[in-house]
């Protein structure tokens, strides 16, 4: 099945008119994440044997990016749910089957959500804030505060890690598991309340001893960088999915600036069309070039992921280049096409206004620029030498 097939246009575009709805109202998407359950676009990449789609990460990547054309929350807080089922799948492609339980359990209709970002914690997925306190029958009880939990709505299970302080001779341990959503100990804050990606409906998450128990914890990592298959599975299905997002985003930007700039005229000369202006004609060039390197990009990083490609040392430079390469150039074409469709885009409840305010969210995802410029550094360079 293609893209269209799966994400048909009457759906995208029954989305695409709850937006503004779900901005203005800083609601969640309930009636898009019914429509897309339905459809089985949460079952992607459950294999078609067990009444998935069986598709790969370059098809998961393309459906994200014609989603965010129409809705990028909707498309966000999605997001989180296939990066589970992605690295569940990535791994399996590895031969690792730790997470198979997540495409078993995303086939009987769980909701997945991504509970690791943690205020103050630069470190990402190789040191935790949050307490991991192990219990006799192999159990762990967690305690602290995740932030930025897309789906907080309707979740049915939830990603987590912490700290193990005791293990590893003190030096710790870095604990993953899932809480269910009758797990006892969390609680879900009402504090979304942001300039944009409202429907995602992103709440921080407060564990207060939650318990997972021992057969749902999945991995336990040394803290600090490391090559467990489950790091680069992360890495590849976070970043590409989240590139595949905003790539979309921009995308259904310049298709506003081109049309806004085929409706204007200009007063002053005659009522002729601003798609005339040479000036005019220059930015929307600029944002379709910046564009058209974007999708190549996006579309062969995750063929590789899928072909087992085999990129060494380069490969998390070329994920954390792709994401801050697709956020940055949303960035750059929002602006030029407010710039062409004139002063109506600054109104509320323009759709550029809102892609204007959805597209900030792409400076606070990791990898943050520093971070991603450090790393491809690192690996054309070599690390920082010790003074």
């Amino acid at each position: 099945m293609t893209p269209d097939q799966i994400l048909t246009e009457p759906l995208l575009e029954r989305i695409r008119a709850r937006a503004a709805r779900y901005d203005r109202e800083n609601a969640f998407f309930t009636e898009d994440l019914e429509e897309l359950a339905a459809a089985g676009y949460l079952k992607m990449f459950v294999p078609a044997s067990d009444g998935g789609l069986g598709l790969g990460l370059a098809d998961a990547a393309q459906l994200q990016r014609r989603l965010a054309t129409a809705a990028p929350a909707t498309a966000l807080a999605v997001n989180m749910h296939l990066v589970w089922t992605g690295v569940a799948h990535v791994l399996a492609a590895r031969g690792d089957s730790s997470l198979d339980f997540v495409l078993h359990e995303a086939a009987q209709g769980e909701i997945f959500a991504f509970g690791n970002s943690e205020a103050g914690n630069d470190s990402v997925l190789f040191d935790s804030r949050t307490a991991a306190t192990p219990h006799a029958d192999g159990s762990y009880s967690f305690t602290g505060r995740k932030i930025f939990t897309s789906l907080s709505p309707a979740w049915t299970r939830l990603g987590i890690f912490g700290k193990d302080i005791s293990a590893r001779a003190g030096e710790g341990e870095l604990v993953h598991g899932f809480i269910a959503r009758d797990t006892a100990g969390y609680e879900i804050l009402s504090d979304w309340d942001t300039l944009g990606m409202r429907a995602s409906q992103s709440n921080t998450t407060v564990l207060d001893g939650a318990v997972v128990p021992a057969g749902r914890i999945f991995r336990k990592l040394p803290v600090g960088p490391n090559a467990d298959p489950l790091i680069f599975a992360i890495f590849a299905c976070f970043e590409t999915l989240l590139a595949a997002v905003y790539t979309g985003l921009g995308e259904r930007a310049l298709e506003l600036g081109v049309d806004a700039v085929k409706r204007r005229t200009s007063f002053k000369n005659d009522g002729r069309s601003y798609a005339q202006d040479p000036d005019i004609r220059w930015k929307v060039a600029e944002a379709a070039m910046a564009m058209d390197a974007l999708y190549p990009q996006l579309a062969e990083l995750s063929r590789d992921v899928d072909g087992l490609a085999d990129h060494g040392g380069q490969w998390f430079p070329r994920l954390v280049g792709l994401k801050v390469q697709a956020t940055e150039t949303a960035r750059t074409v929002v602006d030029l096409a407010i710039r062409v469709s004139g002063g109506s885009s600054y109104f509320r409840g323009s759709e550029l206004e809102r892609l204007y305010r959805d597209v900030l969210a792409g400076i606070f995802h990791p990898s943050d620029d520093e971070s991603a410029h450090n790393t491809v550094a690192n690996a054309w360079l070599g690390p920082l030498e010790t003074p």
